[in-house]
């Protein structure tokens, strides 16, 4: 006899609006100019979509250098440093911008602080390709970046009056609220943004998390482990009081003796991961156990972003 089960599962999850349009930025350039189609990173940080992409025809490479001038190039969702658009323009190649909109807003933002003679402080991870993207948006030395609290205290601003903060949109809301108060202590005359950075996307899956982590015994994120939402995801179940919370892949990756004697999952997605992948993991679970699934959805998202004029016009 099957042991009962009740899987509690998030939403919002998976998928957001800005990696819907990346994929999309992808699959339309294809129809296009037809394949190879060259994307400059990791489209998105899922396996499971950069290889469906890649058997459609594009090729993923991490420089311009490794793009040749007589195909289109794709830049990643996570944004790129300004002098990657000026080299490709350079070059005469053409190109497709698949930044997230809310990571654009984010450098619009810096751009204008540093228009008004602001030096900025990005809260970041270090090497993370949006942070990059977004460091890179202003000259060497305008930007200085802090991962903790305890970073706060060692940095060294030309003027501490004259100062902004941004922050990457995939962070985990509480952990920067921390860092941000420090901020604001150490430089109280420090200008934040008008409205948050960290993206509605990121928030409400963090919310849908925190949501069902009282009644769970386990917490699944499906993810990949380069994808900073996905593993915010799981910082924020542990943080909730979800002792066991990991990130999987796919189903093929669960450790089922983890598992062992547990009542109730929790189940959620990053924003980088398909649909398709979470109904392998509750398929997973139902052929285990007499399973009951409950939906507990925290949040209804409306977003859509438009995809770039020149993939809508005919080729």
């Amino acid at each position: 006899m099957p042991v009962p089960l009740t899987l509690y599962l998030a939403a919002p999850r998976g998928f957001c609006a800005g990696v819907d349009r990346a994929i999309k930025i992808v699959e339309m350039a294809i129809e296009k100019w037809g394949a190879p189609v060259y994307v400059r990173h990791e489209i998105v940080h899922n396996k499971f979509v950069v290889d469906g992409l890649r058997a459609k025809g594009a090729v993923f490479v991490e420089d311009l250098d490794d793009c040749p001038g007589d195909r289109p190039v794709i830049f990643s969702a996570h944004g790129v440093p300004k002098a990657v658009p000026a080299e490709a323009a350079r070059r005469e190649m053409t190109f497709v911008d698949a930044t997230c909109p809310l990571v654009s807003k984010v450098h619009v933002e810096a751009e204008r602080h540093h228009q008004n003679g602001l030096q900025m402080v990005m809260i970041g991870h270090a090497g993370h390709p949006e942070t990059l993207g977004t460091m890179g948006q202003l000259p060497e030395g305008e930007v200085l970046l802090v991962e903790t609290v305890a970073d706060v205290a060692t940095i060294a601003p030309r003027d501490p009056t004259k100062l902004a903060f941004i922050t990457q949109t995939t962070l985990s809301v509480d952990d920067t609220a921390g860092i941000v108060a420090a901020l604001k202590e150490r430089f109280p005359a420090i200008v934040g943004p008008h409205k948050e950075d960290i993206c509605y996307a990121t928030t409400n899956r963090q919310e849908a998390v925190k949501a069902i982590a009282p009644v769970i015994d386990a917490l699944l994120v499906i993810g990949a482990p380069n994808s900073s939402n996905s593993k915010r995801l799981v910082e924020v179940g542990r943080a909730a009081g979800c002792s066991y919370a990991q990130l999987v892949q796919r189903a093929s990756d669960i450790d089922w003796r983890a598992l062992d004697g547990i009542r109730a999952i929790g189940v959620t997605a990053g924003a980088s991961a398909p649909e398709v992948l979470v109904n392998e993991v509750i398929d997973a679970f139902r052929t285990r156990f007499d399973l009951t699934v409950e939906l507990v959805e925290t949040a209804k998202e409306k977003v859509e972003f438009k995809v770039p004029r020149v993939l809508r016009e005919p080729a």
